[in-house]
């Protein structure tokens, strides 16, 4: 089994734990916010979650990019978040933090997969320089190969991804 199937597998467990401890998802046709409900999700999220405790974290999100839908649903408890070793996400995020990779990362999510489409785009820098980039997203798990030269975003990492550039403009 190759890590990203084990961290899949891991998550896919979290997932189904959360759905067992605070019900099944509301079908999004269901949770349509009422007018002016600006905070349906997070008055849905109250009401799944033990008074007295910490609280949850939720992100959610059903994309379409790339002819692709991506819909993920992530959830954790506060006292769960807080008690983990954060510094074992050093990697994942400080892939993040250079701006040739974010700029990857987007043209990939808009239909550029291949190193030549790539290769091509302005101010990327070196063919070896882009290839470095495309390693570190890589064993990050933010892409994973997808054929001989071509890459595409780790499906389970797209939501979480936009998440993470719509919390980084608050």
């Amino acid at each position: 089994m190759t890590e990203v199937e084990e961290r899949l597998g891991a998550l896919e467990a979290q997932v189904a734990a959360l759905m067992e401890r605070f019900g099944a998802a509301t079908p999004p046709a269901e949770a349509a916010p009422a007018a002016g409900d600006v905070f349906w999700a997070l008055d849905g999220l109250k009401q799944r979650i033990p008074a007295d405790g910490g609280g949850a974290v939720l992100y959610t999100g059903t994309v379409r990019l790339d002819g692709q839908r991506y819909d993920w649903q992530y959830g954790r408890m506060v006292d769960d978040v807080l008690a983990d070793d954060w510094t074992e996400l050093a990697g994942v995020l400080s892939a993040l933090a250079h701006p040739v990779r974010l700029r990857l990362l987007r043209e990939i999510l808009g239909g550029r997969h291949g190193t030549g489409e790539l290769a091509e785009i302005e101010g990327l820098g070196t063919t070896g320089q882009l290839h470095h980039h495309l390693r570190q997203l890589t064993a990050a798990g933010w892409l994973h190969s997808a054929g001989r030269g071509r890459y595409a975003v780790t499906a389970e990492r797209v939501v979480p991804l936009l998440a993470i550039l719509t919390a980084a403009r608050r």
